[in-house]
């Protein structure tokens, strides 16, 4: 009998020792995620002019790439596709929309696009071959990304970056192009990491930073040696931590990009007035931005911060397309906010500033962990404060947008806010009639 005890007790050792296994966790949630990434560089890349800061590139430094995050809360379901292109236009997140609902049956209405808003990629908004290619390859990454679903949880954290600056300065009552160490600027970088607790390897990261990708391109024209810009391709310093943060895995992780209000912030690369950069500039952001999210990814699962991750991530996505006022007529912005658990993702179609995400966190308050995303379901250009048209400069003057759309943005963003995080009446409610208004209007959004 004793020996019996023994025995089992020895048993029960080994399985709470195995569940805690140095290397692997138990991962105990509702959520399932799948992730492929894709490259979607043109087949000839000599000869392109590549957009943004336009010159002619003769070859390629690195790869343009595509991500695909599929998530599914057992409900609801949802997909994340970034690209290292210089925009999300409004045709490429059509197409990319049609094939990825039709690779996994995730509605095209909760399927965000955003773009890294790459300066030294193709031209993608026309209707060419090229934009059909991108987005019958993301179709395909997104069959992959389904066929690996699984169970996981999330961890968060965040670090900084040193490489951006505002590049707006008020100077005699007017806004001038300036590296700007004064002004407003966001060096945060925010990570989610997606593990299925198989090992320290994260399945997915997710990685979110606030800076203009226009490394490579020419800026006084007169650095040497790029007095023209950077002569190759590049999916700059987004697609360079990107792969810094994979080969730190040994290539076992996807690491995507998010691009955050980087509409009046660049890199701090200091000239007349700024230069094109070289490979220790690239060196400088890739590995620094690289390296925030690795030590973030590091210290995302200690023991105690593994203690803290919940086990719940319910998936709620809201949407809708506002007319925002224009210079010369009303413009057309899908809006959207996509909440993965306590982390919230606010998205706009244009380039927003800096000041815009700071509000809108401020808005939000301890609601929810909040990461606001520019560049992502449409193109419309800049979306400039209020307060930057007294003063002029680059951003409000080549906005399409009149003053008065600052406070449209962010009341429709907080009103979608409200949807997806559910502590107002409106979106918690169980009264028939609320649940069924609530019902009918996901399901005429769904629709579109």
């Amino acid at each position: 009998m004793r020996t019996l005890l023994l025995l089992a007790f020895a048993l029960a050792s080994s399985v709470a020792i195995g569940q805690v296994t140095d290397g692997q966790f138990p991962v105990q949630s509702n959520l399932r995620a799948g992730v492929a990434k894709v490259d979607i560089t043109p087949r000839k890349v000599a000869g392109i002019e590549t957009i943004g800061h336009r010159r002619v590139v003769d070859g390629l430094r690195d790869p343009l790439r595509a991500g695909v995050l599929l998530l599914d809360d057992g409900e609801n379901k949802a997909a994340i596709v970034t690209i290292d292109l210089v925009n999300a236009y409004d045709l490429i997140v059509k197409l990319i929309r049609e094939k990825v609902a039709s690779a996994t049956g995730v509605a095209g209405p909760n399927i965000m696009v955003t773009a890294s808003h790459n300066h030294s990629g193709p031209p993608c908004k026309e209707d060419s071959p090229y934009v059909r290619e991108v987005a019958e390859k993301i179709g395909k990454a997104a069959g992959r990304a389904l066929s690996k679903m699984r169970k996981v949880n999330v961890g968060y954290g965040e670090d900084e970056i040193r490489f951006n600056i505002n590049r707006r300065k008020v100077i005699d009552g007017r806004a001038v192009v300036w590296l700007n160490p004064d002004g407003p600027n966001d060096p945060r970088v925010k990570v989610l990491r997606f593990d299925d607790g198989r090992s320290l390897t994260p399945m997915a990261v997710l990685m979110h930073a606030v800076c203009h990708p226009c490394f490579f391109t020419w800026g006084d024209k007169g650095t040497q040696p790029y007095a023209k810009g950077f002569p190759k391709m590049s999916a700059d310093f987004p697609g360079d931590a990107q792969t810094f943060v994979e080969k730190n895995y040994g290539n076992e992780t996807s690491a995507l990009f998010l691009q955050g209000c980087a509409g009046d912030i660049r890199p701090n690369l200091p000239g007349f007035p700024y230069r094109c950069a070289d490979e220790a500039d690239m060196q400088w952001a890739g590995r620094g931005l690289g390296s925030a999210v690795i030590r973030t990814l590091a210290d995302g699962v200690r023991r105690e911060k593994l203690r803290t991750r919940t086990t719940y991530y319910p998936i709620r996505v809201a949407s809708s397309v506002v007319a925002l006022p224009g210079k010369e007529a009303d413009v057309q912005a899908e809006l959207m906010a996509m909440k993965i658990g306590p982390y919230l993702l606010l998205s706009m179609p244009g380039e927003p500033m800096v000041e815009f995400g700071f509000a809108i966190e401020k808005a939000i308050g301890p609601r929810a962990i909040p990461i606001i995303v520019g560049y992502a379901n449409g193109a419309l250009g800049y979306i400039a404060t209020t307060e930057s048209y007294t003063v002029g400069g680059y951003e409000p003057k080549a906005s399409p947008l009149a003053p008065e759309a600052e406070p449209i943005v962010i009341r429709e963003l907080g009103r979608l806010a409200d949807q997806v995080i559910g502590d107002v009446f409106e979106s918690f409610s169980k009264h028939p009639k609320d649940v069924k208004k609530r019902e009918a209007e996901e399901k005429a959004r769904l629709k579109k």
